[in-house]
Parts: C-alpha cells; structure tokens; sequence
C-alpha cells in the first residue's frame, strides 16, 4: 500500500499560513508529498518554508494561478487537482494549507487506509474538524462551522476537488473546467478515518487575517470586489468575545509548537463583553445557529440537525 500527501498554495508565508507544519504532520504515514505551489509574490517565502523541511518525499509542481478562467474560487479546485493528478499512492491524503494533523491520529489513518485498501464500495475517508478561532485556545462547536469532510480518496481521475476545494466528487468525463457542476456528480461513499483535523484557518494575528479573507474574496469575487469589501470593513478583523468560544482543553499537534511560539497578539483580542455591532455578523453569531448548536450539543450528542453533507457516509 502507498499513501500519497499533497496540497496546494500561493503566497502561503506572506498570508500566514502554517504550511510548513502541514506537510510535516502527514510526512510519517506518505510516501511523498505533492505541492502546487503558485506564482507567489517576490516578497514571498512559501517555496524556502517547505525546502526547510529536508524530505525527499516532498515534490513541489509549479503552476500559474488563472483566476479568470477558474472564476469564483474554483482555482482552488483546478490547484488541487493539479496536484492529486501527480500522485502515485492507492490512497491520497489532502491538506489544505492550514489544515494538520495530530500524530496521535496517524497509526490509526493508517491503519484504516489498510483495512479498506481493497474494499472498492469505499471511494474515501471522512475526517472530523476543529475550527480554531482567534487564538490557540478557542474551538468551535457551533452548527455554523462543518463538523465532517473528506481528506482522504482513492487515486481515480474520476475524482476531483469541487467547487471551492472544500470536498472532492467523482465527475465522469469532466472537461476540467466547471468544478461547480452538479449534474452528472456523485457524492464520494467513504467511511469514517476515526481522526481528526486540526483547521487553523482563523487563528491569524488580525491585521493578517484582514489580508488573507481580501485574497480568498479576491480569488471567489475578483480583485475590483474584493478590494471595495475590504475598504468597507476595520483595518483588522474582529474576532469577537472569545469567551463565547469554547475553551480547546486538548492538546495540539507536535509540529504546531514554533508555529504556536509566534503568538503575539493577545492584545488584540477580545476575551469578554459583547459583540460589536458595527461590524458584520459572523455566522456562527446569528441566532438561528446559536439554537442549533444548543440543540445538537445538548440533545443530540453533537449529531448535525440538518445541512449539507457532500459525502455518503458508510458503516464500515
């Protein structure tokens, strides 16, 4: 059995993201580990990130973001896809760019990717989430954020990343372009990693994270759009009251400890008070999912009342 790891970025240092330790976190358990690394700014220093980490396992592709002809965030998809297409495994193992895994999970990923390596009905393996926020100790449980996605496929061309990279779906005959298709796309059967994924997409210092939602807006709504939403919101995100947050009373992954070393800005942060109501609501602030949440955590063992789910969840 082979297991190959791969991802894909732009501008991942200069946008704060933990790339490095990405890659790190899946190394034991691949046997290499595949790159789409992007034209990134000359101010960038993604490409010497991942050269420090010293693996002959990693292989980095270069490519050209197109954002006009992959409009509304599907360059993401069309990166991972280039991506996956130059891995060689039984089974591919995807990670975005603030995306890790704990090394307590890897013997069990492994072993799952063993025990269901000829079990074809399985096209992947679904992993569960935590979604950090503002700092390193605050994890979402709310309704608002998903709880499940696949990071795990089988080594078919007929599988693609989807819309926005989020998930993957199997698209027979696909002509490489619309990866927002739904007709003629089948949701991927997968069963359970019993793992985890440690998303740190949102655990940024706040003048950073403004920048790095600009460049995501800037990939799903264009550059001119981007730039007006920008000018309409503070200088620095806003994360909130952290106290409504749940407190993270785990541990987190070994390769994250420099990364978790740079925390620096505490002080902007808001542990108490209330929300200001100057700026946007966050989703998981609004009402209808603070129900929700109450009603899944309290009632039902945390199980999702509702929503979508792009993946057929198997018992096996």
């Amino acid at each position: 059995m082979k297991i190959s790891g791969f991802t894909m970025c732009k501008n991942a240092d200069k946008l704060y993201y933990p790339i490095k330790a990405v890659i790190e976190s899946a190394l034991p358990i691949v046997d290499e580990f595949v790159v789409a690394l992007g034209d990134c700014d000359s101010d960038d220093n993604t490409r010497d990130q991942i050269l420090s980490i010293k693996s002959e396992k990693i292989k980095i592709i270069d490519t050209v973001w197109d954002i006009a002809k992959f409009s509304r965030g599907t360059e993401n998809a069309h990166q991972t896809d280039i991506a996956k297409s130059h891995c060689s495994g039984d089974w591919l193992f995807y990670l975005q760019a603030d995306e890790v895994v704990h090394e307590k999970f890897l013997p069990v990923i492994k072993k799952r990717c063993e025990e269901l390596l000829y079990d074809k009905e399985v096209e992947g393996l679904l992993f569960k989430y935590r979604h950090f926020w503002g700092d390193f100790d605050h994890c979402h449980d709310s309704h608002a954020w998903y709880k499940n996605e696949i990071r795990i496929v089988r080594n078919d061309p007929e599988i693609h990343s989807w819309e926005s990279a989020q998930s993957f779906r199997r698209i027979p005959g696909f002509d490489g372009i619309d990866y927002r298709q739904k007709v003629n796309t089948y949701k991927l059967k997968v069963a359970s990693s019993g793992a985890e994924i440690f998303h740190y997409g949102w655990v940024r210092p706040p003048d950073l994270m403004k920048r790095k939602n600009t460049a995501l807006d800037t990939i799903h709504k264009g550059k001119e759009r981007a730039d007006e939403i920008a000018a309409k919101k503070q200088k620095e995100t806003d994360y909130g009251p952290l106290n409504k947050i749940p407190l993270f009373k785990g541990t987190h992954p070994a390769v994250m400890k420099e990364w978790i070393a740079r925390f620096d800005w505490e002080d902007k942060l808001q542990y108490s008070g209330e929300v200001n109501p100057d700026r946007e609501t966050y989703k998981h602030e609004r009402m209808k999912y603070k129900i929700l949440t109450f009603l899944e955590n309290n009632f039902l063992g945390g199980r999702s009342i509702g929503g979508f789910k792009n993946y057929k969840l198997l018992n096996k």
